[in-house]
């Protein structure tokens, strides 16, 4: 990069690698594929539940008719092939790789669906993941899918670059969990979306509260909710809040995670059903 560069392209006169074409940097899909949609779900940071979310986003479009799918890019610590009870490896032909389908009919693809063993550690390089991440999408036949759900590693390295540059991606669903810490990591994921031109769609706060499975009383364990607040700093037009909920945790654990039963993410798949429509 440029050291005159001022982080603006629209004004700045420095030559970057930025100010390339996007589309140069875009992988061909399997000639077999037909994906309408692609929604990367990010996170600032680990441990905040976007896998989890990048399931029920799944489930949720599954049931309202489309064909899902997800691309687990988060090549280190895959975990969407156990949410979905999948253990079966993924089988390959002349023509690419089929992704594996979960009961309802979810494609997943994920690199423990191509290991020896679920709990074999993958011990990889950065250039080596996000090559695969790419493989994920060019060598995998990806039929007829409506929305490609892409669960991404934490954090803004290299696999995120990857996949916004490689991947066509139709938006991204950032999520989060209340902390205050955690709202300054959710700007950081946001500028990178912003600075790849590449539109954020959704801001999900997972663990927002428990409610008493007795009394049905609310309470924020983590502090008051700011996912409105951040949202609206942020320009994000749609939030959702995720509850501490032993059943949908003890479903996902169990591998049956289409089962769960739950309207927290209803309003982020009629957003989406506008994209597609």
């Amino acid at each position: 990069m440029s050291e005159e560069c001022t982080h603006n392209c629209d004004t700045c006169g420095a030559e970057c690698p930025s100010k390339q074409d996007k589309s140069s940097f875009l992988e061909k899909p399997n000639e077999q594929s037909s994906i309408k949609k692609i929604i990367a779900v990010v996170s600032g940071k680990g441990g905040v539940g976007k896998s989890l979310v990048t399931s029920l986003l799944a489930v949720n479009a599954q049931r309202a008719g489309y064909h899902a799918a997800i691309l687990d890019a988060d090549i280190t610590g895959p975990s969407i092939p156990k949410s979905f009870g999948i253990h079966d490896k993924a089988i390959g032909t002349e023509m690419g790789i089929l992704p594996n389908q979960s009961k309802l009919g979810v494609d997943v693809m994920s690199v423990n669906l191509m290991l020896e063993s679920e709990t074999t550690p993958v011990v990889w390089r950065g250039p080596v993941i996000a090559g695969a991440v790419k493989q994920f999408y060019t060598d995998v036949i990806w039929k007829d899918v409506d929305f490609m759900f892409v669960d991404m590693p934490p954090g803004t390295g290299d696999v995120p670059l990857t996949v916004f540059q490689s991947l066509p991606v139709d938006g991204i669903i950032v999520v989060t969990s209340p902390q205050e810490l955690v709202s300054m990591i959710v700007e950081k994921a946001v500028n990178m979306a912003n600075m790849m031109d590449i539109p954020v769609l959704a801001l999900v706060e997972n663990m927002s509260y428990f409610e008493c499975p007795c009394c049905g009383e609310k309470t924020a364990i983590f502090g008051e909710s700011k996912v409105e607040e951040t949202a609206k700093r942020l320009f994000i037009p749609v939030t959702a809040k995720l509850p501490m909920n032993g059943k949908l945790a003890a479903a996902a654990d169990a591998g049956l995670v289409e089962l769960y039963e739950g309207d927290w993410l209803d309003g982020v798949t009629e957003m989406l059903n506008k994209l597609i429509g």
